[in-house]
């Protein structure tokens, strides 16, 4: 169709196994009963948080071709990325399996950049099964985007506490599981926050403008769907998201929420709230699989949002461009 964003999937591709894994604090939090596997320690047995970060996703992604009852050898294509420079723990991790890979950067919109490009191809005819992962690690992230650990600097009230984990999914043409509908491919955009501790507000207008785009696109309203969730705006961006799209004349009811607004307790002093790739692709691929493997949720909206900047771009004054990609999740087929 001209002048869209949205591709329907006629044959909407099956999501025939999932995988998370958190770590120690994660586990602690609000999802804590629903993910596969919590770390003891955030190294997870490895000499660096960075070589821990991979290690999580070779066993996202073997948890979740497990969780598919298929072989490895049936895989026929990664998609994968993360928050570090050049993707290493995504292009790192696709040394360990025999899968032709397209590497991904989508900061934290990751995992449903995945999910939409996977089934574009499954829907072109292209592939059979498709793995789509993605992670993030608080201690990397803090090191490449702000500051050495060890300087323990305060964290503004805005700011947001990066999700240690991994989560993935494989995407297959036939099987038994959640389906994917449609995905809506978001747009860049950039309202001139430059606060690297203000995510949240940077992804919000993204997100906005996404949702809009998948409304129109589908002529469906909030009311279609169970449950509406956006990946890490956190508290502050979700309320922004909110009166953004009230602004536009659509209101968002109690199905709309947000996995970094719900994935920590209070009591965590996370201040807003989960960030990261690791955010979205753990509360996907646990609490809300789960739930339409269950037949709780029949239809899901989700739409991961990310922060397209790097550390030379907002040292340089640079703004914070955001994009949030929308995928469409049903019931189980049988």
């Amino acid at each position: 169709m001209a002048n869209t964003q949205t591709v329907i999937f006629k044959n909407k591709p099956v999501i025939t196994g999932s995988y998370s894994i958190v770590g120690p604090k994660e586990g602690e939090g609000n999802f804590g009963k629903y993910f596969d596997y919590v770390m003891k320690d955030d190294c997870f047995g490895e000499d660096s948080y960075e070589k821990a970060e991979r290690k999580m996703i070779e066993q996202a992604i073997t948890g979740a071709i497990q969780s598919a009852k298929i072989k490895p050898s049936s895989v026929d294509l990664m998609l994968a990325g993360d928050l570090l420079n050049q993707i290493i723990s995504s292009s790192y991790a696709a040394r360990q399996f025999n899968f032709a890979y397209l590497g991904l950067f989508g900061a934290c919109s990751t995992m449903s950049e995945s999910l939409a490009i996977g089934a574009s191809l499954i829907e072109g005819g292209h592939f059979d099964n498709i793995v789509c992962s993605t992670a993030s690690h608080f201690s990397t992230a803090e090191r490449q985007f702000r500051f050495p650990l060890e300087l323990g600097n305060q964290r503004p009230p805005t700011s947001q506490w990066t999700v240690t984990g991994a989560g993935a999914c494989v995407l297959s043409k036939k099987g038994v599981g959640p389906t994917i509908a449609s995905a809506t491919f978001g747009k860049v955009i950039d309202w001139g926050v430059n606060d690297v501790n203000d995510m949240g507000a940077a992804m919000a207008p993204a997100a906005m403008d996404t949702m809009l785009s998948h409304f129109r696109d589908t002529k469906t309203t909030p009311d279609d769907y169970d449950l509406i969730v956006t990946g890490d705006l956190g508290k502050l961006g979700s309320e922004i998201l909110i009166d953004l799209m009230e602004d536009k004349g659509i209101k968002l009811g109690l199905n709309y929420n947000d996995c970094g607004q719900m994935y920590f307790t209070r009591e965590q002093a996370t201040l807003c709230g989960g960030s990261g790739c690791g955010c979205s692709a753990t509360v996907f691929n646990s609490f809300i699989m789960k739930k339409l493997r269950a037949g709780e949720y029949k239809r899901v909206l989700f739409m991961p949002t990310g922060a397209l900047l790097s550390t030379t771009a907002t040292q340089q004054g640079d703004t914070i461009p955001g994009v949030c990609h929308a995928v469409v999740v049903e019931g189980v087929k049988k």
